[in-house]
């Protein structure tokens, strides 16, 4: 199996052949992919392909894999000294006069630690960017620190690692797993990362998967407990590290870097709320984040580090955010560029949309556009999403923020008034979901969907019973989806604030009243809504920790959270409030 596109040369060293593939332009900077176990070059196939535009890159297969030759014999052939002798034999042969961008995964990672903290490599890294993979050193220290000086906290952590480690201690064993790989594992495994990680199959893995496993054995019995045992206290990186860490990594606790500071003086951290096998469940973002860090690494300038919550996490996420000119969408959109993401504002006002833009860029976003759409407008909508898609790409995140309030007596409130309250406030979601959502399913990488719902979702109210019609319908809009595409981890959210000062409320209709009796209730509530005074800027911070943390309902404010706890307990004193006729 070869990577479309890509040139292919033999590289020869300790005596064997490596089978080194390159793409793009070699007067680039090259960015050197090294693949993990049981896996070849195949493996970044996805990811290769969204560098190639920008950089030279070249990928190998590991000795005994793929394509490239076993040592003979196996045992002592696949050491970290001489998989850096092989390194070293492939940057010596693609890019001979300038340093390259490390990039691994797995074992890849492991052996490419290895690489970028010993001393015959220095000058030849520019930078590195880990998935899944610690050095074995900084593991073996990592385990030191926790027996010599255990705490509960600590003694939780080594049990749980060491129970996500239980196939290291298989492979160690002799025989079994070359006759597992070379048997019925070796037939099932395709299936199994499929059904387990979600990973797709175009070319992957490839045929020569058992002998690859098989031979890659080599690389635990080789190095692990020697390592362990006996960790380099010397092991610091001489290149600038970016640290990518799946959240739901089946075999690797995010807790194992938690003291990489004080190994790494130039360190970026990524999260990603996926599973191991990032390089094909998540091609876009991984490569997305390794040419931001390659370029701010060639540019001599630090890697961009936005100040936000969840930084880590949604730096150079795209986000769209509905009603992003005023109120709770700009403060969501502000909060999520303060995180580092790249953000879409929407609005109906094009002035309003292009200050939210303007303003996010300044305050964090790497890139920050401005749309304008009404999402009541079903063909406004799927325009929109068109422009996006070919334009900025798949969403990371959803937020369908645009609303509009609307407040009398149910039989005051005429058909359009219902009308275009369930426009704005439901077919607006529903509109979003289907058309941003679809895409996210499509694409298979994940991502998460944000409906703005409200406290009057769950609490009755005889004075509000379109507004809070809309918003039940989308509280429970939300929780189907969420149902529907956990499967596709895809997550929903449903935001419930209660009162917050906004200008909804300046704007909002009241039915059954004249013109000049609708003016004072809007400045009444308004004003009211003013003495409350919650900050929007809080509810934008919810919705940043409900995606981080995958929250599926989430009140906001306390009077929001205290509905909610007497609409599952209390139903009863619910339904007796929302019989008192408000004032205004």
């Amino acid at each position: 199996m070869t990577i479309e596109g890509a040139r292919e040369r033999r590289v020869r060293t300790g005596g064997i052949e490596l089978c080194v593939a390159e793409l793009g332009d070699p007067g680039r900077p090259t960015v050197v992919l090294v693949h993990g176990y049981p896996d070849s070059k195949e493996v970044w196939s996805e990811v290769a392909a969204r560098l190639a535009d920008r950089f030279h890159v070249v990928l190998y297969d590991v000795r005994g894999h793929g394509r490239s030759t076993a040592p003979r014999p196996l045992r002592g052939g696949f050491t970290l000294a001489k998989l850096t002798d092989d390194f070293l034999a492939v940057v010596d042969a693609v890019s001979p006069d300038r340093p390259v961008h490390l990039v691994g995964h797995d074992w890849g990672s492991v052996q490419s630690w290895e690489f970028v903290t010993v001393g015959r490599t220095k000058g030849r890294i520019a930078s590195f960017t880990s998935m899944s993979g610690p050095s074995l050193d900084h593991f073996g220290h990592w385990i030191n620190a926790r027996v010599k000086r255990p705490t509960p906290r600590r003694v939780g952590q080594l049990l749980g690692q060491g129970a996500k480690s239980w196939y290291v201690y298989l492979l160690h064993t002799p025989v079994l797993p070359e006759l597992a790989w070379r048997g019925p594992l070796g037939k099932r495994w395709p299936k199994m990362l499929e059904r387990a990680e979600k990973v797709p199959g175009g070319g992957y893995p490839t045929a020569s998967l058992p002998s690859d496993a098989a031979h890659g054995a080599w690389l635990y019995r080789d190095n692990v407990r020697a390592r362990l045992r006996r960790p380099r206290p010397d092991a610091y990186a001489h290149a600038p590290v970016q640290l990518i860490t799946p959240l739901r990594d089946a075999f690797l606790s995010e807790r194992l870097y938690d003291d990489l500071d004080q190994w790494v003086p130039r360190l970026t951290r990524r999260i990603l709320p996926a599973k191991h096998w990032i390089p094909r469940s998540r091609p876009d973002q991984v490569a997305a984040w390794i040419g931001d860090f390659i370029t701010a690494v060639e540019g001599g300038r630090p890697q961009p580090t936005a100040t936000g919550r969840h930084a880590d996490r949604f730096g150079g996420r795209l986000v769209l955010v509905t009603g992003a000119g005023s109120g709770i969408g700009r403060a969501t959109a502000f909060a999520f560029a303060e995180a580092g993401a790249r953000v879409v504002a929407v609005d109906r006002d094009a002035e309003a949309a292009a200050r939210t833009a303007e303003r996010s860029r300044l305050i964090g976003a790497p890139e920050a556009w401005a749309e304008t759409a009404d999402v009541a407008d079903e063909h406004a909508m799927e325009k929109l999403a068109e422009r996006i898609h070919r334009a900025y790409g798949v969403l990371d995140v959803l937020v369908n923020n645009a609303g509009i309030g609307l407040s009398g007596s149910f039989f005051a409130t005429s058909t359009d008034d219902w009308r275009r309250i369930l426009d704005v406030n439901l077919w607006g979601v529903i509109h979003g979901c289907r058309l941003f959502g679809a895409r996210m399913a499509e694409r298979g990488q994940g991502g998460h969907i944000v409906n703005i719902a409200s406290a009057a979702a769950y609490q009755p109210s005889r004075a509000l019973p379109a507004y809070s019609t809309s918003k039940a319908a989308v509280l429970m809009l939300s929780e189907c989806l969420r149902a529907e595409l956990a499967s596709q981890s895809i997550g929903v959210t449903a935001i419930c604030p209660g009162f917050v000062n906004t200008a909804i409320t300046s704007t909002a209709r009241f039915a059954g009243v004249d013109a000049a009796e609708e003016r004072r209730r809007q400045k009444s509530a308004a004003r009211l809504y003013g003495l409350r005074n919650y900050p929007p800027g809080k509810v934008a911070s919810a919705v940043l920790d409900a995606v981080a943390h995958n929250k599926a309902v989430v009140p906001v404010t306390p009077e929001a959270r205290g509905a909610h706890l007497l609409s599952r307990f209390l139903p009863g004193a619910l339904r007796r409030i929302a019989r008192v006729e408000p004032r205004l």
